[in-house]
């Protein structure tokens, strides 16, 4: 236990470092860089390389360096994007942040991965469920993963709380604000000019040395792994375009095509708030200066709510933890169509991006692991596939971010998220009529009646 877990704290740690520095400027963007849209444009541009990387990259990646190398590789790509913004512009921004995308995939799928075959290795050593320490280790993750927004968005705050002190802000600007803002994609307002150009480079160079340590903690500490399972099946070797479709082979299961919406909905609601929520509602009605102590809310519900699920989903099992979710964004949705965002209500602010942070632990840790439980031999491929979804979820998101109204967009998450969870109960409709099938069951378990728990 002591081997396995040090590594999940690597892989972990790793990745706070690394999205300390992302995370932080992700929320900026659309803030920070408003001309023409540029901001927005790079997030867009980001999230369509990773749509791109995740069709191919990620199985030949892993197959090739393996998980440890190809998480080291990929961090070295978001390193560039930090360093990108050094000078942002078109041409600085737009290269970096193709080249970011084009990492992520590779990234989380091996970072998912990892985690997956360590929990089941480990699971085997000590007689444990596989999908029970799987979901243990994903909690841990997250848990320390999602408080990377917390510091991320602190320095931020503190960085920029060196701004003098901005003016007032008109009640005529209050009213755009809100989901009846339709013009603030692109026209910039008193309350979100830019703070100096020094603190600029002050962050930039905090969150740099943040990505360089990620870099040497994983390719110092974090021990290679291989996929036990895949070695003993007679060590195979693939031709090259077998792996590099093997991400579309698997939407031959009909289990796959139905969750592609649950990453998509996911892309869709994490742009809401990184892209709308910041800008439309922080950002118009209090200032640039509070997007980072609302977003340490958010990343701070997160984080404490991954560990939560984590545990609970071992009593709950992961039906009730998806309810939880889909009802309190749902009551978010409604209530941010109908509230009016004013610097009295400042409380408010916090309760939203608290709530949404509630909300979204139960995509990030439910579906990665319900990921891993029914893709079990085609981890690699499952992963993609999730990343490549929830790539297109933020590139359409991102997309048309720039051009409609707020409250059109929070009407379409309403919708994408009624259709989502649709799907997914019918994918666990299928599973508990075929809960016989060992194609789907857990291979950890030592019993048939075992095996037929894995898939309630």
């Amino acid at each position: 236990m002591e081997r396995s877990l040090k590594n999940v704290l690597v892989v972990s740690f790793g990745f706070l470092l690394l999205f300390t520095a992302y995370g932080g400027l992700q929320s900026l963007q659309s803030s920070l860089y408003r001309e023409e849209g540029l901001g927005v444009t790079a997030l867009s541009t980001l999230y369509g390389g990773v749509l791109l990387s995740s069709m191919f990259l990620p199985p030949l990646l892993i197959k090739k360096f393996g998980c440890k190398w190809t998480i080291v590789v990929s961090m070295c790509c978001y390193v560039a994007f930090s360093l990108g913004n050094f000078y942002a512009s078109w041409y600085t921004l737009i290269p970096t942040s193709i080249l970011l995308g084009l990492g992520a995939a590779p990234l989380w799928s091996a970072q998912c991965t990892y985690l997956t075959i360590m929990g089941n290795t480990e699971a085997k050593k000590v007689g444990k469920v596989g999908r029970d320490v799987v979901n243990q280790y994903f909690g841990i993750f997250f848990l320390i993963f999602q408080s990377s927004g917390v510091w991320g968005n602190l320095i931020s705050s503190l960085v920029f709380g060196q701004t003098p002190t901005q003016e007032a802000i008109p009640e005529e600007q209050l009213l755009s604000c809100g989901a009846s803002d339709c013009l603030m994609a692109t026209a910039p307002t008193n309350s979100t000019q830019r703070p100096s150009q020094t603190l600029i480079y002050t962050l930039l160079g905090i969150y740099t040395g943040s990505g360089v340590l990620a870099v040497l903690l994983i390719a110092l500490f974090l021990e290679p792994i291989k996929d036990a399972q895949q070695k003993s099946e007679g060590e195979k070797k693939s031709s090259f375009w077998s792996t590099l479709l093997s991400t579309f082979k698997l939407l031959r299961d009909k289990r796959l095509r139905l969750l592609v919406l649950l990453p998509m909905y996911s892309g869709f609601e994490q742009a809401f708030l990184a892209g709308d929520y910041t800008r439309s509602y922080t950002t118009c009605a209090l200032g640039i200066q509070f997007v980072g102590y609302v977003m340490i809310c958010f990343s701070a519900t997160n984080s404490l709510c991954s560990v939560l699920y984590g545990r609970l989903s071992q009593y709950t099992g992961r039906k009730a933890l998806y309810g939880l979710g889909a009802v309190t964004h749902l009551s978010c949705i409604v209530a941010l169509l109908l509230w009016k965002p004013h610097p009295d209500q400042l409380a408010v602010f916090f309760v939203f991006s608290g709530l949404w942070g509630v909300a979204d632990a139960v995509w990030q840790t439910q579906n990665n692991v319900l990921y891993g439980v029914l893709f079990e031999k085609n981890k690699e491929a499952a992963f993609a596939n999730y990343r490549l979804w929830e790539a297109l979820g933020f590139v359409i998101a991102f997309g048309y971010s720039t051009f409609l109204c707020v409250y059109i967009k929070l009407y379409i998450l309403l919708g994408v998220l009624s259709l989502t969870m649709l799907a997914y109960g019918i994918v666990e409709y299928l599973e508990a009529k075929n809960q016989g099938r060992p194609v789907v069951a857990e291979q950890t378990k030592p019993t048939e009646e075992a095996e037929t728990e894995t898939v309630m």
